[in-house]
């Protein structure tokens, strides 16, 4: 009982540490070493940040652009167009690393679907432009002079590999298509967010922990319990591997819930009924589940029994409810195929494995129940013949 609770004690220690990882980079901890902005906005694709300042007075704004995560052999680029939140009529800023290693920006309209990405004029002056490149992120920097109706416009932002200082086509698929979003440059205001992590990033965040501690850790922590308890040399190891599986699911799992309360705070009038309720009864269940654990009876206790069944029937409920509310998660976020693709084949996989393990371990429940019955019937004939039965000893002695 010790050892459980210190386990549980770790997974509460991982829960909190993991909640304060959690806190991903934005715009807002983010400062550059000469530079100053007045606002600035989570861009909800790609992982990219936008830092502006409008100067009234002068008819400009000076943003920087930083795309994170990027390589030297990719290309970023951001722009502005008033026509449409998409790629053409885009007045663009774009910057690649060189062959030479050196960090090189220009401006490039977007005239067309193919567009050449070769330098070009834009609609308005940049007086000011410039690039670096430093841990795997891309900086632009730039000082725009653009007039009151670009103002309040749309912002387009992409990336896209590099060849010998050639800038190839962009992927067509994923963020690479959602990399677009409004910008208010007077009033602050973004279609990112401008106060906080981008509630894209939240939400693929909260799909990602809870399909990872509810829908793969959880039957995973039951398939160790359920199968490896057969074999005698693995008692006691089969429980502690399994409370420290089901707990860091469990602390994991609630980060993915408190991430998804956040995200239904933020998101007036935008309800998804059945998800929030199957969530909130899963964080309930399992709960009761962590509790249940420090209140687990010995093994001779007369409520072990009782224990037992509650344990398993809510335990296999919240696996069953999990899976559920995962794939009534992928319609709501709808994310690229291939993600739910790789959760069913992990469903295919693990459900092998258990087939294939509960086909096993009844075949050594049953060998060891025939061996038990020859045991018995040997000992029975051993004890006749040597007159247990009160009646051949008993007999001879007569």
């Amino acid at each position: 009982m010790e050892k459980t609770r210190k386990l549980v004690l770790f997974s509460c220690l991982l829960l909190v540490s993991f909640l304060a990882s959690s806190s991903a980079q934005t715009c807002l901890n983010h400062s550059f070493s000469n530079r100053k902005y007045a606002n600035c906005s989570d861009l909800p694709a790609l992982n990219c940040f936008l830092h502006w300042t409008y100067d009234e007075a002068a008819g400009t704004v000076e943003v920087a652009f930083r795309h994170t995560g990027t390589t030297s052999s990719r290309w970023s680029a951001w722009g502005i167009n008033p026509s449409g939140p998409s790629m053409l009529n885009t007045q663009a800023l774009v910057a690649y690393v060189n062959s030479s290693g050196i960090p090189h920006a220009f401006t490039t309209s977007i005239d067309s679907m193919s567009p050449s990405m070769q330098q070009s004029a834009l609609s308005f002056q940049v007086p000011s432009l410039s690039a670096e490149f430093e841990n795997n992120e891309m900086r632009i920097f730039a000082v725009m002079r653009i007039s009151e109706s670009l103002l309040a416009t749309n912002q387009v932002w992409q990336e896209g590999p590099v060849s010998n200082d050639q800038l190839m086509i962009h992927p067509t698929s994923g963020d690479n298509m959602r990399s677009a979003a409004s910008v208010n440059f007077l009033t602050g205001q973004s279609g990112g967010t401008s106060s906080g992590s981008s509630r894209t990033r939240r939400r693929n965040v909260h799909g990602v922990l809870n399909t990872v501690s509810w829908g793969i850790l959880m039957p995973f922590g039951a398939i160790t319990a359920r199968y490896m308890k057969v074999f005698k040399s693995a008692d006691p190891a089969w429980f502690y591997l399994h409370v420290a599986c089901q707990t860091s699911a469990y602390a994991v799992g609630v980060a993915g819930w408190a991430t998804g309360i956040r995200l239904g705070s933020d998101s007036a009038g935008v309800t998804h009924n059945p998800h929030r309720n199957i969530g909130i009864t899963l964080f309930c269940l399992g709960t009761l589940q962590v509790f249940a654990l420090l209140l687990r009876p010995n093994k001779d206790h007369k409520y072990r029994l009782y224990w037992n069944i509650y344990h398993h029937s809510v335990g296999y409920a919240v696996i069953i409810l999990s899976i559920i509310n995962i794939f009534d998660g992928f319609d709501i976020l709808k994310p690229d195929d291939h993600w739910e693709r790789i959760y069913i084949g992990i469903l295919i996989f693990l459900g092998v494995v258990a087939t294939l393990l509960e086909g096993f371990t009844w075949y050594i429940v049953l060998r060891r129940k025939n061996r038990g019955s020859d045991t018995d019937k040997s000992s029975h004939s051993i004890n006749r013949a040597n007159g247990v039965n009160g009646f051949g000893a008993r007999g001879q002695d007569v």
